[in-house]
């Protein structure tokens, strides 16, 4: 029987990645940008991720190194590389760094970088008229897109190869935050030929059959469109940044489509592409320099990737994508996942930050929004015993076959609460959150203690009946019957998990640990007691547990 490849199986709700014939939740992190270039170098990195309880490895295979000569392809460093993941056990997602990566073309081979008549640049149009040649690769001409498809294919041709019958390779991102940077538009003559030319047909017509599918965002266009449908960008759209912004969009969406396409043909792996997010409005935080994040505006951030504002373009236009995942470092997270399930498509965060604050919000995006995985960056610079990613995953590899069939059932809900501010009437920068399943209302807020409030982050798991699981720590739940007079807990142990994924009790619990009957408390690592003189909170241990609530009416009421 042939080995079955690595695929994207639909749900009742959403997609799961399907591994080996398994469904499969990535314990994701991805490399410096670099490092695979050298397989000497990640031969001391992948034991240190594969101790960090890491599963799966995003690193990225450059244009440069494996086409250095147009036509001559050398793919010795990434077999190398490839070797290593199989010794350590470990799945890899690929990174094209083909013609764009971070809005510009540096990774891009030498041929390609010096022949600007074959390969033209973009251009940034400045202030006082000025047109400046970009860092980047004009998307308005063929040659470009012609050799970056030819290529991506080759490579995809290679892991077929190469890797078809181990899987090894379980996911291709296509491209790198794609965008043009500097400016809202491209000002090259080829672009402003494109730009005054008429709307295509295609793009009108796409908008109006989608109508009852697009964004908010985006429904200024579908408005302009219904008023004028035929004409130049601007006749259109109208003059600005949100149509610059719309027609990068919709050229950037077909460059990707014809290259993820070319490399689909030839292997027929998940593919996707990640985006750079803009940091306007009630999702971005403006704690940040915009130097750090980009900026709020299309050019501070990559102009045409697809950000929330576009993203039915690219649903519509990079079909052979399967997904458009967000990088996640300073936008909202959980809007951000939320905004992304968009159209059913799954959520995979390619991208996200890798310190503490960063590992809590995982378990929002694979307890809430079925993540497939979500991905710290800069992962092989951390020693494992500083990488706060080792016990998030630690805990997530022994319940992943409970996540991931709460995922199919669409029965959990993840949460962090974040470090509480010192001091008398601080604001809790993360209050409790109300779930409901079946007849049950669940509240979950952080832990009490008697001292200052710790961190928390987890998710519960309904199971079923009147079944709870709860996995995490730092935090309590308490629960309502929509129509009983009395709700109380009927038990509540602690468990552990076994090697076949089962959970066998390790110890019942009661009284201090349900603060009397009141809620069911996963207490962190170190409670705080304050001055109370009685340690009635215990510290956690496994960081899973069980329990079964109950309902009864009052006979005298």
């Amino acid at each position: 029987m042939p080995p079955q490849i690595p695929h994207l199986r639909l749900t009742p709700t959403s997609k799961q990645l399907i591994v080996d014939g398994k469904p499969f939740l990535m314990r994701a992190g991805e490399l410096q940008n670099s490092s695979m270039s050298s397989a000497k170098y990640m031969a001391e990195a992948w034991p240190k991720l594969v101790e960090a309880n890491f599963n799966t490895v995003l690193g990225s295979v450059a244009w440069e190194q494996i086409e250095p000569e147009e036509g001559k392809f050398d793919f010795t460093e990434l077999d190398a590389c490839l070797q290593g993941t199989r010794e350590h056990g470990l799945r890899l997602v690929l990174l094209w760094f083909g013609s764009f990566k971070n809005g510009l073309s540096t990774y891009a081979p030498s041929w390609v970088k010096t022949n600007i008549k074959r390969f033209p640049r973009a251009r940034l149009r400045k202030a006082g008229g000025e047109i400046a040649i970009a860092d980047v690769l004009s998307i308005f001409h063929e040659e470009a897109q012609n050799a970056d498809a030819k290529a991506f294919a080759k490579l995809l041709t290679h892991l077929k190869e190469v890797d078809g019958d181990r899987s090894n390779v379980i996911m291709v991102q296509v491209e790198n935050e794609v965008g043009l940077l500097g400016d809202s538009r491209d000002g090259s003559s080829a672009a402003e030929k494109r730009f005054k030319s008429a709307v295509p047909a295609q793009l009108v017509r796409a908008l109006e059959a989608e109508k009852n599918q697009l964004r908010p965002e985006m429904r200024w266009a579908l408005e302009r469109v219904k008023k004028n449908s035929k004409g130049t960008w601007t006749e259109v759209f109208g003059h600005g940044r949100k149509t610059d912004e719309l027609f990068m969009a919709y050229h950037y969406a077909l460059y990707l489509e014809q290259v993820a396409s070319a490399g689909r043909k030839e292997y027929a792996l998940p593919l996707y592409t990640n985006v750079w997010q803009n940091y306007n409005g009630e999702d971005g935080d403006k704690s940040f320099p915009t130097v750090v994040g980009g900026g709020d505006n299309p050019g501070d951030y990559p102009s045409g990737g697809g950000v929330i504002d576009v993203l039915d373009i690219w649903k519509i236009f990079a079909p052979s994508l399967d997904m458009i995942s967000p990088d996640v470092y300073l936008n909202d997270y959980s809007k951000t996942c939320a905004k992304y399930r968009h159209r059913d498509q799954p959520l995979f965060i390619p991208e996200q930050r890798r310190d503490e604050y960063g590992a809590r919000r995982v378990w929002v995006a694979v307890g809430s929004y079925q993540c497939l995985g979500a991905s710290p960056f800069g992962i092989d610079t951390l020693e494992p015993h500083e990488n706060p990613f080792k016990r998030h995953y630690g805990l997530m590899a022994q319940v992943s076959e409970h996540i991931l069939q709460a995922q199919r059932d669409h029965s959990s809900i993840g949460f962090f609460f974040d470090e509480l501010p010192a001091g008398a009437g601080a604001t809790d920068p993360s209050p409790p959150q109300k779930a409901k399943f079946g007849p049950w209302t669940l509240t979950i807020q952080r832990s009490f203690v008697f001292g200052h409030p710790g961190p928390g982050f987890g998710m519960v798991i309904h199971k079923g009946g009147a079944r709870f699981v709860f996995i995490g720590a730092g935090f309590q739940v308490t629960f309502r019957h929509e129509s009983a007079s009395f709700t109380g807990i009927l038990r509540f142990d602690e468990k552990e998990a076994q090697e076949d994924g089962s959970l066998r009790t390790l110890r019942m619990l009661n009284g201090d640990e349900t603060r009397s009957g009141a809620s069911c408390v996963m207490p962190n690592e170190s409670p705080d007691y304050g001055n109370f003189p009685i340690c009635i909170t215990i510290p956690a241990r496994t960081m899973i547990a069980e329990a079964e609530v109950y309902a009864v009416e009052d006979d005298e009421a």
